[in-house]
């Protein structure tokens, strides 16, 4: 994608063959692009729920192809999201020395895991597992399904943190996917004093609702079903109201403990330009969305910087 003229109130830009003439706000270009992230680096988004593209051109000839690549780009990110969700990748990691060769010097320092949105304790078991064999004390978020309030999910984050700490007797680590790595991020701010470092997983905390794909259509079925009167899940202030101001206002604060924000550029659901949090450690990787939680690669760029957080054994964290 490039930039190709802006006139007035008027900004063109086009996609492969694929041209959007849209107006002053230009959060609409999101729900035509092919890639969530792939937008003009000088131009804030922060869309608003349900925003439409105020008027689409293709070009004389070009429809066929386009309609080609992104056919084939959809296969792809489908193909490389279902490897991870059925186990396939799995066996790559098993094999890799960051996990064969993993010893427990780690003294058992707290680590709490949290899943990604609609994600539950068990879909970061493989996680849990390598920090046990590393002498880490893991346990879940114990959030359920992670499709509630974004507001109550953090007020029940930070118990959870509380009760870890007190059962470790030190702050802990904590280590979120996609959703549950801002939500931890919001932890962190709130209770500092708790945490001895942060990792976010393809984690969109610069915009939450950069997404594509599945998420949004499951995001507005869980917000439907809210609205309608079923406890318990995201509704629409959450997207729009009082609560996203409030989970805005709290990810662009200060962060004071050591983080470290992994994304990919081949993730396929969230914008990877999202995933850089100015006040983390970036290291990109090369992964599906949904296999981050199996990728060696990951599990090298978090070793190193464990063993730093696991050696700081006071009640105050340090910078990194």
């Amino acid at each position: 994608m490039r930039r190709s003229q802006r006139t007035g109130e008027q900004a063109a830009f086009e996609f492969d063959e694929l041209t959007l003439l849209v107006g002053s706000q230009p959060t609409a270009v999101r729900a035509i692009c092919e890639h969530a992230g792939e937008y003009p680096e000088n131009l804030a988004f922060r869309p608003e729920f349900g925003q439409k593209v105020e008027a689409c051109v293709v070009r004389d000839g070009a429809a066929g192809p386009g309609r080609w690549r992104r056919l084939r780009r959809g296969a792809r990110v489908v193909g490389r999201s279902v490897g991870p969700a059925i186990g396939l990748t799995l066996p790559r990691l098993l094999r890799s020395p960051v996990w064969s060769s993993a010893t427990a010097d780690a003294g058992g320092v707290g680590v709490l895991v949290a899943p990604g949105f609609a994600g539950t304790d068990a879909s970061m078991a493989v996680l849990r597992a390598w920090f046990h064999r590393l002498g880490y004390r893991p346990i879940g978020a114990d959030l359920r399904w992670n499709v509630g309030c974004s507001t109550e999910l953090v007020d029940r984050l930070e118990r959870r943190v509380e009760a870890h700490v007190a059962a470790t007797g030190g702050p802990v680590v904590l280590l979120g996917h996609s959703r549950g790595g801002w939500l931890c991020r919001l932890v962190a701010v709130r209770r500092p004093e708790l945490v001895r470092g942060l990792i976010m997983l393809g984690s969109p905390v610069l915009d939450p609702l950069d997404a594509q794909g599945w998420v949004m259509l499951a995001l507005r079925m869980i917000v439907g079903l809210s609205d309608r009167g079923v406890r318990g899940l995201l509704g629409s202030d959450c997207l729009s109201g009082a609560c996203r101001e409030v989970t805005e206002r709290d990810l662009a604060a200060e962060l004071t403990v050591p983080a470290l924000a992994i994304y990919s550029r081949e993730d396929g659901v969230v914008g990877w330009r999202s995933c850089q949090d100015p006040a983390a450690e970036w290291v990109e990787v090369r992964s599906s969305h949904h296999g981050l939680g199996t990728d060696p690669e990951v599990y090298q760029a978090m070793a190193a910087r464990l063993r730093r957080w696991a050696g700081t054994r006071s009640d105050a964290p340090e910078r990194a």
